[in-house]
């Protein structure tokens, strides 16, 4: 039975909570939150017996193997840390950290450790996007030459998930003050690891632009400055030579949380699709390019992050997407920023 500990009690721990309490060899020994009422809240609600003020706290206690980690973006760092120096197993919710600099001594800190460690992004749990990439790694599109990537959420021009406008959970990620990096870090993050991932290479180069829109008069709403970009617009190059785009928008009306990626090689080319948390994977090759046709392909079934990371921490074999893996995102995330600061201007990953 692995015991585990979860640090942060806001809605997406929810999330975590459900699928661990759905697994026999699981069990939820114990919650940390410095907020006491919501703390008592979510212990109460999936029977935890235990709760703590601090991730400091926690450790003194001792009695849990692995903590999921789904504190702020900006509170990951700080809270990981002492879990690794511990020589607990980790999964932490993505974005790894804030930047490249924290991100890889988090990476650094769990080899060290030698513990398990895996960063929750969410979309290695769609089974087109797996099954695509193991295509291009079977070489059935040939070499990937070029592609093209979207992440479209519309939050901001609808109240499908809430009213952005007066409540904190939509607030406080279109603020920087508050631990946001917009839209490049909420779901910047997924679908640049969807398409690099997918197309089997990192990225070597990048050029970006990204965009804050006015919403509100003077820019702030209660305590919140809405300074977070909303839309971002991305140039990347491959470290196997291929080229393609990548851009993000909360104003992508029309759109509730959709993925988009095709893949175009040197024999073939793929279209993944993820609308309605469902995916789509179809493939042209063959004697379907003459006539551009198009053919669907039924995707195998994923075994999702939560039971990877459990099966990793009981066999002792490391799991994909590591801590590493997270720290190469956040270097081409930062360098993104760093490439809209220099007026969109390439930057050398």
């Amino acid at each position: 039975m692995i015991r585990v500990l979860i640090v942060g009690t806001g809605v997406m721990a929810h999330d975590h909570a459900k699928a661990f309490a759905a697994m026999d060899d699981v069990t939820i020994v114990a919650g940390v939150d410095p907020n006491a009422e919501r703390l008592a809240a979510f212990t109460s609600a999936y029977d935890i017996p235990n709760g703590f003020a601090s991730v400091e706290d926690a450790i003194v206690w001792g009695a849990f193997d692995a903590a999921s980690n789904v504190t702020p973006d900006a509170i990951h760092h700080r809270t990981t840390l002492p879990l690794l120096t511990a020589g607990k197993h980790v999964l932490c919710e993505k974005p790894l950290a804030t930047n490249h600099h924290d991100a890889i001594e988090m990476a650094r800190a769990a080899t060290a450790a030698g513990v398990v460690n895996m960063v929750n992004l969410t979309y290695r749990n769609v089974p087109a996007l797996i099954q695509a990439a193991q295509l291009v790694q079977e070489g059935q599109i040939g070499e990937v030459r070029h592609f093209e990537a979207s992440y479209l959420q519309s939050w901001l021009t609808q109240d499908a998930w809430g009213d952005w406008r007066s409540e904190d959970a939509w607030l406080w990620r279109l603020s920087q003050a508050h631990g946001s990096m917009g839209v490049l870090g909420d779901v910047g993050v997924h679908i640049l690891d969807f398409a690099t991932y997918a197309a089997g290479s990192d990225a070597d180069r990048v050029s970006c632009r990204l965009k804050t829109f006015e919403k509100a008069d003077g820019g702030q709403i209660a305590g919140y400055t809405l300074d977070a970009n909303d839309s971002v617009a991305m140039h990347l190059s491959l470290r196997n030579g291929a080229i393609g785009v990548i851009h993000a928008s909360r104003f992508a009306s029309g759109h509730i949380n959709d993925l988009h990626l095709r893949l175009y090689g040197t024999a073939g080319g793929l279209d993944v699709r993820f609308a309605g948390w469902e995916s789509q994977l179809s493939i042209c090759r063959g004697d379907n390019l003459r006539s551009a046709n198009w053919t669907t392909v039924d995707p195998e079934p994923v075994i999702p992050n939560f039971r990877r990371f459990i099966a990793a921490i009981k066999t002792g074999q490391p799991v994909s997407p590591d801590f590493a893996r997270g720290a190469a995102l956040q270097h081409v995330l930062d360098m993104a920023v760093a490439s809209d600061k220099a007026g969109a201007c390439d930057q050398i990953i």
